[in-house]
C-alpha cells in the first residue's frame, strides 16, 4: 500500500476509534475491545487500532487518546470534536466558526483541510490548546458541502480541462475531463459540478453542465454572478407548465367569495420601468368624515400552493434579484408580470389590509382579507411626484390627502425612535448591449416615502395583529421581520469616529442613540463623509432576519413587524399571507420548527441576493472606469484594511483600492481602532472619511477590482 494510502486509511480508522468512544460514553476500553465493537476481527485491522491508541496517547504529542490504566483507553476530551463553518483565507489556510457561538474560531492549515471548501459545513477534532497560541485542528468529516457547482472560466488543452473558479475563496482547479465539456471552448465561461473528488487527489473532478459563454460579454458575466450565488438561470419545465394551467379571467365564484374594492379609486406607484406591480392604493371618504385607505397586495398565494413544484422553486429561490441591468424573479413572468401584477384596468385578486383613519392618521378601524381589485392608474414615482409638487393632476385630491397622513404617519415613527438612513442608490445609464455610459445618484422624494410609509403600516398592524394574540401554548406562530439593538462597543466606536467630524452621538439609551443619529442623518445630508457615516453607521448595526421568535425592530422601532407586502418577489411575505388567512380562518397555531427553519433559509437567501446584487455594481463600476485608466479623480476613503483603503470617486461613486504596497514615501501599517493608516516613520495619516486624489491605475473586469494610485 502506497504512504498516501496508508495514511488515509489510519486517518479514517482513527475517527472510527475516536465515534466508538463517544457512542459508549466514553468508557475506558482494550484495543481487542474496540476492534469487536467495529466488527474487525483480522488481526491487521487489530494490529493497526492497538498501534493508533497506542501512538495517539503517548504524552506531548497532542494525540486524541488517553491511557487510563494498562491497556485501556479513552478519548481525551468528549469535547474535541466541534461542528461549524469554514472560512478560507487567501494562502489556503481557514477558519472553522463554530455553530456554538461560545467557542473561539479554530485554525486549520491547508494539509488540514482534507478537501474541505469555503462555507462547507465540518466535523472538526481540536487540539489542545498551546499556551498563547489559538485553537488549532483538522478536519475530520464534511457534514454538508455549501455549493458544488462552481463559475469560472475553462482552459483546455489536449489531454484535459480544468476550471479556474470566479470564486476567489475557490483556491483548488476543477479537473475537466475532455467528454464532459458539453461543447464548451477554450477561454469560455462555464458552470462546473463537482462529481467526485478522489481521496489521494489534490483536485476534485467535475464536468460542465451550462456554457455561459464568452468571457466579457454583458449576458456571460451577469448570469456568471447569478450562477456564482448559487441562483437558478431559467424556471424548471415543470413550474413553467404549472403556471399555463391558471386561466386568464378571475372565476366568478372566487369574486363572490372576496371583499369587493373594484368602484373603490385605486392606483399603484412604481419604477418608471417595473413589470411586476406588488402594491396598490385604494382612497375614499367616508360619511362620517373619516378616510378609508386599503393597501392592496397581489394574492400569490391563490396560485402558489403548498408543496407544488411551483411553490418549491419559489421556497429554494428565496427572493427576486435585482442586477444593475435585469431582475430575476422569485417567479416565472405569467404570474410576477401578468396574474399577480395589480395592473391597471384589470381585475385582480388581492390580500388586504383596510384602515379607517381620521384627520390625525389615527386607526379607528382595521380589517384584513382577501379582496379583488380595479386599479384605475398606474404612476411612475414621476408622474406621482409631478401631482404632488404641482398640486394639481390626476387623483392630485387622494394623493395629496395620503401624502399629509404618510407625514404624520413618518413623524411618528421617527419620535418613537426610528432611524432615517438616507443611503445614496446609484444607478447605471446602460447602452442596448449593458455597457454603462455613466452614472447618477437615485433620488428619494415624497412619492417614495408615502408609499413607503403605508406599506411600513400594514407590515407593522398585521404582526401586531397576530403577535398580541394568545400566551403559552396559544400563541401564534408567525414570520416577523426582526432587527436587534446594536451592540454597545459597536455603536460606541461608531460615536468615537462620528466625534471627528465635530459631530456628537448621545449613546446613553437605545431611545436616545436613534434620536442623536436621526440628528446625524439630517446634518450630512448632502456632505461629502454622507456616504461614509452613513454606510459605518448601518455596518454598526445589527442585521435584520426573518424568523418565527418575535423580537422588536430596532431600527423603525416598531414592538411588532412583519414583511406582508412583497410576495410577488419575497417568500416570507408567501408564508405570512399563508399563516394570516389560516388564522383569519381560526386556525390553530402551526409548527414553529418547521417555519424557523423556513425563516433562516429566507434569510440566507435574501444575503446571497445582496452580495450578487453588489457584484453586478462592482462589476459595472469596473466596466465604467475600464476607459479611464490613467484618469484622476477626488475621492473619499471609504474603508481601511491591513493590506490597503478603498476609495469611492465622488462624483461617480466607483470604488477602488490604494495598495498599501504602491504607497511608497512611508511604510503604512493599519491603526484598525481609529479606521486610519499611518505612516510609521512621518506618522502622515490616512483615515476613513479623509478626502484624497487618486488615479485610475488597473482595472480588472473578471476579478471585479479597481487599482488605484495616490496622486500627491
Amino acid at each position: 500500500m502506497s504512504t498516501k494510502k496508508t495514511n488515509a486509511f489510519r486517518h479514517i480508522l482513527t475517527q472510527l476509534i475516536s465515534d466508538i468512544f463517544e457512542k459508549s460514553g466514553n468508557k475506558p476500553l482494550n484495543y481487542k475491545q474496540v476492534a469487536a465493537k467495529l466488527n474487525l476481527s483480522d488481526p491487521e485491522s487489530r494490529s493497526a487500532i492497538h498501534s493508533i491508541l497506542e501512538e495517539e496517547s503517548r504524552t506531548g504529542q497532542g494525540g486524541r487518546f488517553k491511557e487510563t490504566e494498562k491497556g485501556r483507553y479513552i478519548l481525551k476530551e468528549l469535547q474535541a470534536f466541534v461542528i461549524g463553518k469554514v472560512d478560507m483565507t487567501a494562502d489556503g489556510s481557514a477558519f472553522v466558526i463554530p455553530e456554538d457561538e461560545f467557542e473561539d474560531d479554530i485554525y486549520i492549515a491547508p494539509r488540514k483541510l482534507r478537501q474541505a471548501l469555503h462555507s462547507d459545513r465540518v466535523k472538526v477534532h481540536t487540539y489542545e490548546k498551546r499556551r498563547g497560541k489559538r485553537k488549532e485542528g483538522e478536519v475530520v468529516e464534511i457534514l454538508e458541502r455549501a455549493r458544488t457547482e462552481f463559475t469560472g472560466t475553462i482552459t483546455i488543452s489536449p489531454q484535459f480541462a480544468f476550471l479556474i473558479a470566479d470564486d476567489r475563496k475557490m483556491l483548488n482547479d476543477i479537473f475537466v475531463p475532455l467528454a464532459g465539456l458539453n461543447g464548451a471552448k477554450d477561454g469560455e465561461k462555464v458552470i462546473v459540478s463537482i462529481t467526485e473528488w478522489p481521496q489521494d487527489s489534490k483536485n476534485p473532478v467535475g464536468r460542465v453542465k451550462h456554457v455561459l459563454g464568452k468571457k466579457g460579454e454583458n449576458d456571460t458575466e451577469m448570469n456568471a454572478i447569478l450562477a456564482d450565488f448559487g441562483f437558478p438561470l431559467e424556471f424548471p419545465a415543470e413550474v413553467e407548465k404549472e403556471t399555463t394551467t391558471f386561466p386568464s379571467a378571475i372565476p366568478p365564484d372566487e369574486i363572490g367569495r372576496r371583499r369587493d374594492f373594484r368602484d373603490i379609486t385605486t392606483f399603484t406607484i412604481d419604477p418608471a420601468d417595473a413589470k411586476d406591480f406588488d402594491d396598490a392604493i385604494s382612497f375614499q371618504q367616508l360619511p362620517n368624515g373619516h378616510y378609508e385607505i386599503g393597501v392592496h397586495i397581489a394574492d400569490v398565494t391563490y396560485y402558489v400552493r403548498p408543496e407544488t413544484p411551483l411553490d418549491k422553486e419559489a421556497f429554494e429561490r428565496g427572493t427576486s434579484v435585482y442586477l444593475v441591468d435585469r431582475v430575476i424573479p422569485m417567479l416565472p413572468e405569467r404570474l410576477s408580470n401578468d396574474l399577480c401584477s395589480l395592473r391597471p384596468n384589470e381585475d385582480r385578486l388581492s390580500f388586504s389590509a383596510v384602515f379607517e383613519m381620521d384627520a390625525n392618521a389615527n386607526i379607528v378601524q382595521e380589517w384584513f382579507g382577501r379582496t379583488v381589485i380595479h386599479s384605475d392608474r398606474r404612476f411612475s414615482y414621476e408622474e406621482a411626484q409631478e401631482i404632488l409638487d404641482q398640486k394639481s393632476g390626476e387623483y392630485s385630491i387622494e394623493l395629496l390627502e395620503l401624502n399629509r397622513l404618510a407625514y404624520i404617519l413618518r413623524e411618528r415613527k421617527f419620535k418613537h425612535g426610528a432611524i432615517s438612513f438616507e443611503t445614496t442608490e446609484v444607478k447605471f445609464r446602460l447602452d442596448k448591449n449593458g455597457k454603462p455610459l455613466g452614472v447618477y445618484v437615485k433620488e428619494r422624494r415624497d412619492a417614495h416615502k408615502l408609499i413607503e410609509d403605508f406599506m411600513l403600516l400594514a407590515n407593522r398592524r398585521v404582526a401586531e395583529f397576530i403577535g398580541k394574540q394568545g400566551k403559552g401554548k396559544s400563541k401564534k406562530t408567525f414570520v416577523y421581520r426582526v432587527h436587534d439593538a446594536p451592540n454597545e462597543q459597536s455603536i460606541a466606536s461608531f460615536a468615537q469616529f462620528a466625534a471627528r467630524f465635530g459631530y456628537k452621538i448621545n449613546t446613553k439609551s437605545d431611545r436616545e442613540t436613534a434620536r442623536s443619529l436621526n440628528t446625524l442623518m439630517e446634518r450630512i445630508e448632502g456632505t461629502k463623509e454622507q456616504n461614509v457615516l452613513t454606510s459605518l453607521a448601518i455596518r454598526s448595526m445589527a442585521k435584520a432576519i426573518y424568523t418565527t421568535k418575535k423580537t422588536s425592530h430596532y431600527g423603525l422601532a416598531f414592538d411588532y413587524y412583519t414583511h406582508f407586502t412583497s410576495p410577488i418577489r419575497r417568500y416570507p411575505d408567501v408564508m405570512v399571507h399563508r399563516l394570516l388567512e389560516h388564522y383569519l380562518s381560526d386556525g390553530k397555531p402551526v409548527n414553529a420548527e418547521a417555519y424557523e427553519k423556513m425563516c433562516e433559509h429566507s434569510s440566507q437567501m435574501e444575503k446571497k441576493a445582496a452580495d450578487a446584487e453588489r457584484a453586478s455594481v462592482k462589476y459595472k463600476q469596473a466596466e465604467f472606469l475600464q476607459d479611464q485608466v490613467g484618469e484622476t479623480f477626488l475621492g473619499i476613503i471609504s474603508g481601511v484594511t491591513e493590506w490597503g483603503m478603498y476609495v469611492e470617486i465622488e462624483e461617480n461613486k466607483c470604488e477602488g483600492m490604494v495598495r498599501l504596497r504602491d504607497i511608497t514615501d512611508d511604510f503604512y501599517a493599519l491603526d484598525e481602532k481609529n479606521y486610519a493608516i499611518i505612516g510609521q516613520r512621518k506618522k502622515k495619516k490616512y483615515q476613513l472619511g479623509d478626502e484624497v486624489r487618486i488615479k485610475v491605475k488597473k482595472v480588472d473586469l473578471a476579478k471585479r477590482q479597481i487599482d488605484f494610485t495616490l496622486v500627491s
